[in-house]
């Protein structure tokens, strides 16, 4: 995939925020579908700017994670099969950015999102198929400590702080407890990330926020994503794509 042209994204208007705002009091189909043309305005059409401006800034120190904004963007509609949270709609607006040799929702990624209450920029992995985690498991046992000179980095560390996401209380099955990575073998999330104030997204400084942070959690995506690649040669394995 070539990385779009580089555009004019200078920030979302104010009203886009007000609009998230009045989803969270009016999270009904009867309120939303008059303002769909709205929503697109606001809040979908800059984002799909964003998207596009950042594509052009990956290509230069993340190639293999340019994404299209149509698939990279993610629809507004919850899916609410199986949540006994019945709204229907999301009151935020979020973007992916995963490996273009991977599965979209089973590969470590970049992602972000914009909500009333914060800009979120995040990385890794979150809620992973069990053959996943322990394909990364099995990966970080054998490299732990290249994955902790990563996150021990003094840029990493100032701008995005510790390792984040659920983890077992006990060691997972089949590792043993005295395993030097034990900590981080329990993790069942894999995640790096920032919440700034809703008022980044205002300006243009959200993008050079987004590509500060990208390029600090570019190598701990990488690591995670290192033992997917390998599997990868298996032509009949459903986590990969051609």
């Amino acid at each position: 995939m070539t990385a779009p042209a580089a555009v004019g994204f200078t920030g979302f208007r104010r009203e886009a925020l007000r609009f998230l705002s009045d989803l969270e009091k009016n999270n009904d189909r009867e309120w939303f579908q008059p303002r769909k043309e709205q929503y697109e305005e606001l809040l979908r059409r800059p984002m799909a700017l964003l998207v596009e401006r950042i594509n052009a800034d990956l290509a230069k120190y993340a190639p293999d994670y340019v994404t299209e904004p149509s698939k990279s963007i993610y629809r507004i509609y919850r899916d609410t099969r199986f949540s006994p949270n019945k709204t229907p709609y999301k009151t935020h607006i979020g973007a992916l950015l995963w490996h273009k040799r991977l599965e979209k929702n089973q590969t470590a990624a970049l992602y972000f999102h914009l909500s009333t209450k914060e800009v979120l920029i995040a990385s890794g992995i979150y809620k992973p198929l069990p053959e996943v985690l322990l394909a990364m498991r099995q990966h970080i046992a054998e490299n732990h400590e290249r994955l902790r000179a990563i996150l021990r980095r003094k840029a990493v560390r100032d701008t995005l702080g510790e390792l984040q996401g659920d983890a077992l209380s006990r060691p997972p099955k089949g590792w043993p407890a005295d395993h030097p990575a034990m900590d981080l073998l329990k993790r069942k999330d894999l995640l790096l990330e920032i919440t700034l104030k809703p008022a980044v997204a205002l300006g243009p400084t959200m993008l050079a926020e987004l590509n500060k942070c990208f390029r600090l959690m570019t190598p701990f995506v990488d690591f995670l994503n290192e033992p997917l690649l390998k599997r990868r040669a298996r032509p009949k394995d459903p986590l990969f794509v051609e």
